[in-house]
């Protein structure tokens, strides 16, 4: 249905500080060109890369905060935000500004006449200067900005076309372009993003109806990490997936974190080539993590859980690609 998960990110005040630390403490990239700031949409953005290369890591890290300044752009967006956030948890560490999902221009204009015809709720940002182009929030409408999941099961989902991403020609060839000859310990691609929902079937069963969206396969029961997961997959084969997942075990790692903080986003895992190497990057950087022998999560290999004290709550995961 979608072609791209476009990032992964995580609403915070002072973006450019967390711009920062990530790449202090992770080694991502940043460039001052991926800064995104407005004058009529107030927010800053930084869509970082954890390859520099689009085609290779089509999957951004977004740090972002909108500004309490007037939002000429997009007058409802600020309603919007503010019912985003409470549904989501005003304390909760990890908090989207919206799942962002792209497609072809044709395809979004099939998906905006499916929505039509099926009586489900949804809004359009207004065409400026600065975003010339069509977005949508779904579960909300001009006359109610306030989301409520019942279109997309809690995901906070939003759509926009590929063509403004300006994405180079080879992020779309098949087979997916891979990185030749890749240092040790080198980040190669955001390869998922974790989500949070407290009824797994429920949240399927509205994207399926309401969006024509399906897993990428059975849904899987983990057992070691106490939850069952269905695996958004996209069509371009580099972007990450979007996990969905439902803790069947209060005192799981998920488990405590949805009775703990509610449901909502959850880790950014990043594939590696070498992931011992990136392992003494890590301890270079002097950024603290616990190295997983054995993790269900990841196939029964080894897996690199970033401490989120130190990337102020967020949780970054590593494994091998």
């Amino acid at each position: 249905m979608f072609d791209l998960l476009m990032s992964a990110d995580m609403m915070m005040a002072d973006p450019d500080g967390m711009a920062e630390l990530l790449v202090a403490r992770l080694g991502i990239h940043s460039h001052p060109r991926w800064r995104q700031a407005f004058d009529d949409h107030p927010y800053i953005a930084h869509f970082l890369r954890v390859h520099k290369s689009l085609a290779i890591s089509p999957t951004r890290i977004e740090p972002q905060w909108h500004l309490d300044k007037p939002n000429q752009g997009d007058p409802m967006f600020h309603d919007f935000l503010d019912s985003l956030k409470a549904y989501q948890g005003e304390h909760r560490p990890m908090v989207t500004h919206s799942i962002v999902l792209t497609l072809p221009t044709e395809r979004l204009n099939v998906l905006v006449d499916k929505l039509m015809r099926r009586k489900q709720r949804f809004r359009l940002a207004q065409r400026t200067p600065d975003m010339p182009f069509d977005r949508l929030w779904l579960g909300v409408t001009p006359e109610d900005p306030h989301y409520e999941p019942s279109v997309d099961g809690g995901l906070c989902i939003e759509v926009m076309a590929n063509e403004p991403l300006q994405l180079p020609p080879e992020t779309f060839a098949n087979p997916a372009p891979q990185v030749l000859n890749p240092e040790p310990g080198q980040m190669i691609r955001v390869s998922a993003r974790g989500y949070i929902v407290r009824d797994l079937d429920d949240t399927l069963r509205r994207v399926s109806a309401n969006l024509d969206w399906e897993p990428g396969g059975p849904v899987q029961a983990l057992e070691q990490e106490g939850y069952r997961k269905a695996t958004m997959k996209f069509g371009l084969a580099n972007s990450a997936t979007l996990d969905v997942i439902e803790p069947t075990c209060w005192n799981s790692d998920a488990g405590r974190y949805l009775h703990t903080w509610g449901p909502g986003p959850y880790y950014i895992r990043i594939a590696v080539n070498g992931l011992a190497a990136k392992a003494e990057d890590l301890t270079a950087r002097g950024t603290r993590f616990t190295w997983i022998d054995e993790s269900e999560a990841v196939g029964g290999k080894p897996l690199i859980r970033v401490d989120p004290a130190d990337v102020r709550g967020q949780l970054f995961e590593f494994h091998e690609l």
